[in-house]
């Protein structure tokens, strides 16, 4: 067993100030067992912990670290920044400047706003459909997590899935009324909801690959059906790419599936590990925003010279690399590969999922299509592996329901020593039914 005494203490110290002792719910390990380790450090692909425990990281802050913790580009440019100031509240050339490379990326966005976190992209682009359209209600899909905002608190997944209480208090029944859900990948009854509802409709706000029920990529026809009815009855069609934007493709998953939402949100890699985020689309919709428009948003920090420059280095460190999403890619499959044929050895039936760098596992024996599919997974067998994996200096997500990230740090040894932890890991898991 690793040693986290230090973590152990600091979670203690922690939970007499903080709810959970956290500032993000799923960081506190609530049903691994164990204290989470309180992180020290970043390079590349390995995290340290307070205790001096070394791990080839996973997660990558959930999904910004694409290049790698701490890359020396991305940190030279951030300190250059920060000795002009940390702030300014005021535009700059920077912010035209992300918001350029950002359409170059995503032709689609033709207009987009800078924010502070997914949760904020979310929210201002379903005001922005609302107020376009003049309607009220929203439909979303169950396990799809687009952030805190009321209206999405509604049989989200991810964070809210791992602690069992998918509908969260303090949410109105007024706001819950006109957010309509149905099954991710469940055509028929999308059509059906669209044609009972579908001219009262504003906005259809979907993650186009799920990353909050771990990682579910969209079936055949899904979300050519999403485009088909929204264009049908006046309806906006959001893609939440926060978490799948530049990692299912480097252009997105809009164009690994060819489809072109009229929203997108974006963030974690569009900030490189700093608070940032945005919402765009079409113009005629982004003009509704204040004070072009009567659609009110606003944010003292949006924009942040800090979180636009690593952002902006971020990309384009990652367009001076040739098929950047290409190796990622390949890494994320040989890592699974290796995965796979430690569970088939195992005899664990395990369901491996992957979009580019984007991936999960379930250890099912059914393939996992949606929320209800993810949830029927053997959670137990999933905790003896974490924990497995974890006391093998192995960091990943404390949940079943989180996808894992590769970063372009990772490199084979990683991999390889990744996948001989998983040999002993599944053998865990395999004593668990």
């Amino acid at each position: 067993m690793i040693d986290l005494t230090k973590s152990k203490a600091a979670f203690e110290e922690a939970k007499k100030y903080m709810p959970g002792g956290v500032n993000s719910p799923v960081r506190s390990y609530p049903h691994m067992g164990c204290p989470p380790p309180f992180i020290q450090e970043a390079h590349g692909s390995h995290i340290t912990d307070i205790d001096g425990n070394t791990y080839i990281d996973y997660v990558g802050s959930w999904g910004p670290m694409v290049l790698g913790h701490a890359h020396p580009a991305v940190i030279k440019a951030i300190q250059k920044a920060a000795e002009r100031s940390t702030s300014y509240g005021a535009p700059t050339v920077m912010e035209t400047e992300i918001a350029e490379l950002i359409h170059q990326v995503y032709p689609s966005i033709e207009k987009m706003r800078m924010v502070n976190s997914g949760t904020e992209a979310t929210m201002s682009a379903l005001r922005a459909a609302r107020g376009y359209t003049g309607r009220d209600k929203i439909l979303k899909f169950e396990g799809c997590y687009h952030g805190h905002g009321d209206s999405l608190l509604v049989k989200a997944g991810s964070g809210a899935a791992t602690f069992g209480s998918p509908d969260s208090a303090g949410v109105t029944k007024g706001t819950a009324k006109d957010t309509l859900v149905v099954p991710y990948n469940d055509i028929p009854a999308f059509t059906k909801m669209m044609d009972e509802k579908g001219d009262e409709i504003a906005a259809v706000i979907v993650e186009p690959v799920a990353g909050n029920m771990c990682c579910v990529p969209p079936v055949e026809g899904f979300l050519e059906a999403l485009r088909k009815e929204t264009e049908k009855h006046g309806t906006v069609l959001i893609f939440d790419e926060v978490m799948c934007g530049f990692r299912t493709t480097f252009h997105g998953a809009q164009a690994r599936y060819h489809i072109h939402p009229d929203m997108t949100c974006l963030g974690k890699i569009i900030g490189g590990g700093l608070p940032a985020a945005a919402y765009g689309g079409r113009r005629e919709i982004m003009n509704c925003i204040a004070p072009d428009g009567s659609v009110y948003q606003a944010g003292t920090l949006s924009g942040n010279p800090l979180a636009v420059t690593a952002g902006i280095e971020t990309l384009k460190q990652m367009m001076a690399i040739p098929d950047f999403d290409k190796i990622l890619e390949k890494k994320t499959k040989d890592l699974l590969t290796g995965w796979k044929q430690a569970a088939d050895k195992a005899g664990v039936p395990l369901v491996c999922h992957q979009s580019g760098s984007m991936f999960g596992i379930f250890f099912s024996e059914k393939d996992v299509l949606n929320y209800h599919d993810a949830c029927s997974a053997n959670a137990a067998q999933f905790k003896a592996w974490f924990l497995s994996m974890l006391n093998q200096h192995i960091y990943l997500a404390p949940s079943p329901f989180e996808t894992l990230f590769m970063s372009y740090a990772h490199s084979d040894e990683d991999i390889e020593k990744t996948i001989q932890a998983a040999d002993k890991a599944m053998e865990e898991a395999a004593k668990v039914k």
